[in-house]
């Protein structure tokens, strides 16, 4: 195949994930890095290879116009730097970090952008390509706790760690929209992630189109023997259990639980994460983790901060720019 060429936004630890991704297809090659720190440059260079050595983005793109653009840099420069790659002509896919933007207007125009500009726009929500996220999908899907009834998720906060679980309720619900969102937040400790403030605890209830109840808890004490469940009319499956297997499944007919085997993989979840994205431009193929799913994950994240500002249920498409939350709080993004 023709060979493609790759540049790199932000040379942390998820840079270099994103750098090993390429580094497995032969059909590409890492021209360029960029990082406003000489020595996170200087280990790009060391540990993969790469030419051509960069401060900032306007720099990337006045010498080079690569195929395929990482963004491996903190949310709040996100929007910005994928908007400013998408205008400057000659890229033609970006992938970016999760989560999307510290707001809902810029994450929407983030994925406006590309859309106008016909780049192929991904985020890494690579839990999808996860063996075990894969076979909790699959039993779902094929009916082995019969009909889904409510779909289950905990972790640390919605902005960092919910737009996985939020993507994983479409994943596992057959992409079906959500409906509306009804949810609250406690802020009495808030802590920074990646610059951005997020809640010290919270609770979301979605409702979905096919009448699937989607329920995400977050903070502290959520005292969680699992990261997913999937509720069935005739069964349980979850996810990542505690001190147990990746996933479990229970039928109601069963006397206990059962350890499906998972398929073996010859890469993680990021690297596979880059080489879908590389076979998309390559065949045209749309991307697994297209930037039409990250919106949705997204918008039930600012969904769930509109719906505490509001102390009601938010109907859905969302309606606002901001970050409630943010504006509740007061308080900016801070970037590295």
């Amino acid at each position: 195949m023709t060979q493609l060429t790759a540049a790199i936004i932000g040379c942390g630890d998820r840079g270099h994930e994103h750098a090993k991704g390429y580094a497995a297809s032969p059909d590409v090659q890492i021209v360029a890095a960029v990082d406003p720190k000489p020595e996170a440059r200087r280990s790009m260079r060391e540990k993969f290879g790469v030419p051509n050595l960069y401060p900032d983005h306007p720099a990337l793109f006045a010498a080079h116009k690569p195929d395929i653009l990482s963004v491996c840099t903190w949310p709040g420069l996100h929007a910005q730097q994928v908007i400013d790659a998408a205008r400057a002509g000659g890229v033609r896919a970006i992938h970016c970090e999760k989560p999307m933007a510290p707001t809902w207007g810029e994450s929407q125009r983030m994925h406006r952008a590309c859309q106008e500009a016909g780049v192929q726009l991904t985020f890494c929500h690579q839990r999808r390509f996860g063996a075990h996220f894969e076979k909790a999908r699959e039993l779902a899907q094929e009916g082995a706790i019969g009909e889904i009834t409510r779909l289950e998720g905990y972790c640390s906060n919605l902005f960092d760690w919910g737009t996985h679980w939020f993507d994983m309720f479409f994943f596992y619900n057959g992409e079906t929209p959500a409906e509306w969102v009804l949810g609250q937040i406690d802020t009495s400790s808030v802590r920074r992630v990646f610059g951005v403030p997020v809640e010290t605890s919270g609770l979301a209830h979605v409702r979905f189109a096919n009448g699937v109840h989607g329920l995400l808890f977050t903070g502290p004490d959520q005292d969680a023997t699992c990261s997913n469940r999937i509720v069935g009319t005739k069964g349980i499956i979850e996810v990542e259990v505690r001190n147990g297997p990746p996933v479990r499944l229970r039928r109601d007919a069963a006397a206990g639980w059962e350890e499906p085997a998972l398929p073996r993989k010859a890469h993680g979840d990021t690297i596979l994460s880059i080489l879908d994205a590389i076979d998309c431009v390559q065949t045209g193929r749309k991307p697994r983790l297209g930037s039409e799913n990250a919106i949705r994950a997204t918008e039930l994240i600012f969904a769930t901060y509109e719906s505490a500002r509001r102390r009601g249920r938010v109907a859905l498409p969302l309606e606002i720019e901001d970050s409630p939350l943010l504006s509740l709080l007061n308080m900016d993004v801070v970037n590295a």
